[in-house]
């Protein structure tokens, strides 16, 4: 499955992260990848986040996940909707639509979350603080999408969903199965299933804020400066008498900003630290290790029978180039330092979710090394289905 006639450098220069775009059926062939009832079985999976929203009137009702199995059958009237996050993780078939959008970088993609909803069913009105591709799996959905929003939109007093408290709607559209409508973020938008048997398959990508960079940041350099931090202390040998002690002086703030600007401008000390904070699991409690260590004489011989590679779906790969023919290859929030043959295998793993090794690699010690570590910790693994 791809899509077909879209025009990528088009949309990027003219539509990204600047207006909606419906997109009427851009597959070759679209076919619905999940079955409601699959995904109302990952509902009831403890590892799996779900959660149920019940229109009730003009009241709105959530319930989280895990959702008992019985529960599916004690629904009334009233319009609902299901939606479980993270359905690629669990279905490869949801996770193939990921290559589709290939053409964002793979540290912004976040997950394939898929609604479930009967007739009238929705979430309400809302704005999200990232980009979405929605794409209509099964039945019709009717989208309405209003003005741009910002962190000063008044929103209903609700203690579960963040529903605005006025929407107009602005455009209107009912998408068929295979249709897909991109959304840009902070753009208002609501969603309601025309008819029952409603999926959508909304794409959604991660958009880090200024607070949670800096958070993370200092954090990890506090981590890493551990009690050495605690001698590394302001010093004044220089000092000269003031007129007024109560002075900070314009030489104190600077040198005191300098201690802290010194370390947080550190570059390299950056990159390596987002490398493993944007490839950290989403769920991280998953534990994808195998009940055994790999072999690496079993490694060597389904590399020489060409046995091609997959990567786990929940596993996120990135890579920082540091220089000509060496990078850092992220994996799960973990760094490996890759040069020559081991870097050139990096890039081509962080590129394909299937990889077929090339044999001057598949020889390759420094490959053999580093496909081991990445099975270890169930990030990769040999498509002996294939």
């Amino acid at each position: 499955m791809h899509l077909s006639g879209f025009d990528i450098d088009g949309f990027l220069s003219d539509i990204w992260q600047q207006r909606p775009l419906l997109i009427r059926n851009p597959w070759n062939h679209w076919g619905n990848p999940l079955r409601p009832d699959d995904l109302a079985g990952l509902a009831c999976e403890p590892e799996v986040e779900s959660r149920l929203v019940v229109k009730s009137g003009d009241s709105w009702k959530l319930e989280n996940g895990p959702l008992p199995a019985e529960r599916f059958g004690q629904l009334g009237g009233d319009p609902w909707t299901l939606l479980v996050q993270a359905v690629d993780h669990h279905v490869p078939e949801v996770a193939a639509l990921l290559e589709c959008f290939r053409f964002i970088p793979n540290w912004r993609v976040d997950d394939v979350m898929v609604s479930y909803a009967e007739d009238g069913g929705g979430v309400g009105p809302h704005f999200d603080n990232y980009d979405v591709f929605l794409v209509q799996g099964l039945g019709r959905r009717r989208w309405q999408i209003g003005a741009r929003c910002d962190a000063a939109t008044e929103l209903l007093p609700h203690p579960d969903l963040r529903l605005l408290t006025q929407f107009e709607a602005l455009e209107e559209w009912v998408l068929e199965p295979g249709d897909m409508l991109y959304v840009p973020p902070g753009i208002a938008h609501d969603g309601v299933a025309v008819g029952d048997d409603c999926m959508t398959y909304s794409i959604g990508f991660r958009a880090p804020s200024r607070g949670e960079l800096i958070a993370g940041w200092a954090q990890s350099l506090l981590a890493e400066m551990g009690e050495q931090g605690e001698d590394d202390r302001y010093r004044d040998p220089d000092l000269g008498l003031q007129d007024n002690p109560g002075e900070i002086t314009p030489d104190a703030i600077a040198d005191l900003h300098a201690m802290v600007a010194e370390k947080l401008s550190d570059r390299a000390g950056f990159a390596r630290w987002f490398g493993r904070y944007a490839t950290a699991p989403k769920n991280p409690e998953i534990d994808w290790q195998p009940e055994q260590p790999v072999d690496r004489d079993e490694i060597e011989r389904m590399l020489a029978e060409g046995i091609p590679l997959l990567r786990n779906p929940a596993t996120r790969f990135a890579f920082v180039r540091e220089r000509p023919g060496a990078l850092m290859l992220y994996v799960d929030g973990e760094g490996f330092e890759c040069h020559g043959d081991a870097a050139q295998f990096g890039e081509q793993l962080c590129a394909k979710d299937r990889l077929s090794v090339e044999p001057e690699l598949a020889n390759a010690d420094a490959v053999i090394d580093l496909l081991a570590d990445l099975a270890d910790q169930g990030s990769v693994a040999f498509d002996t289905n294939g």
